[in-house]
């Protein structure tokens, strides 16, 4: 623990401003300046440590003596950090297929950690019977207004970046928490009109299966290959959000979204990352002018 950085961590935001990099190769694939946000640069390794970290500075100040996180992952490792920083015992509830290096590395942040389940929901239920304790707060790893708060700060960077608007953002979605956030970071910004490309694997893909429907659907299973990251259900609020901002649903296979890491990591072909979504059609037409000929050239991607 680090008790004595507690005054300093409630003071201080726990992510850092990470660096907006212009991608070679995929511009070189989508015929425009393509930016990459390297939120892998952040101390907890990701960008949820944007919301998560912001929700357990907020908890804390109410006096939480225990935080409580269901994840597969990223999420639990956010909470690991934030609570070392805070001086406040963690308990990390994961999917029993979680890897045993994420779980060696909450180990390492001073979490408890506890496998629970088949999938993250299986690990939530447990997570939210263990914060019924006296002091236990759950931390919700993507849904709540918290955590878009702090995840909102990812688009406040990217206006100082650029000043200008993108022609669309491209994220990842689990549960919808960056969706959230990068949704209200637009509105708070005045960049609404800024599409956004939410992607998922085939089998995860909770958030196309509910715009599909019009409504929340709970998926049977997680049958990706992203089964401890993937959620049944979306988070209310990204759905909603698709009533206010242009949100194009993107759904790949696993041997795409798999094919198109390893082809990133050569760096040579990694263009073909952005082949393996479907969404390379929408860079070409925005490219050769047949959607949204006004907006500037360039697109983001968080990474």
């Amino acid at each position: 623990m680090e008790s004595s950085l507690t005054g300093y961590a409630r003071a201080e935001p726990f992510h850092t401003v990470t660096p907006l990099l212009e991608s070679w190769a995929l511009s070189q694939v989508a015929g425009m300046t393509v930016f990459l946000k390297c939120e892998n640069v952040q101390p907890a390794g990701s960008f949820k440590i944007r919301g998560i970290g912001h929700f357990c500075q907020e908890m804390a100040k109410k006096g939480c003596r225990h935080l409580v996180c269901s994840s597969g992952g990223n999420a639990g490792i956010a909470a690991a950090y934030a609570a070392r920083k805070l001086g406040i015992p963690a308990t990390i509830v994961l999917p029993e297929g979680t890897s045993p290096q994420v779980v060696r590395r909450l180990q390492g942040e001073g979490a408890e950690v506890q496998l629970t389940g088949k999938v993250w929901d299986e690990a939530s239920l447990k997570a939210q019977e263990l914060a019924k304790r006296d002091g236990w707060v759950n931390v919700p790893p993507f849904d709540h207004p918290l955590i878009w708060e702090g995840h909102a700060s990812l688009v406040r960077e990217l206006k100082a970046a650029l000043g200008t608007p993108p022609g669309a953002l491209v994220l990842a979605v689990g549960g919808g928490g960056l969706l959230a956030g990068v949704s209200a970071g637009l509105a708070e910004v005045g960049w609404q009109h800024v599409p956004i490309i939410a992607v998922e694997t085939q089998g995860a893909h909770c958030f196309n299966a509910a715009i599909k429907a019009g409504r929340l659907v709970t998926l049977p299973d997680i049958t990706s290959v992203a089964k401890s990251l993937g959620a049944k259900t979306v988070a209310a609020r990204a759905l909603a959000c698709t009533q206010e901002l242009e949100i194009i649903s993107e759904v790949v296979e696993d041997v795409q979204a798999v094919s198109a890491v390893q082809q990133f990591l050569a760096v040579a072909p990694a263009c073909q990352a952005l082949r393996a979504s479907k969404s390379y059609t929408f860079f070409k037409a925005h490219w050769e002018g047949s959607l949204f000929p006004e907006a500037p050239q360039d697109c983001f991607s968080q990474r």
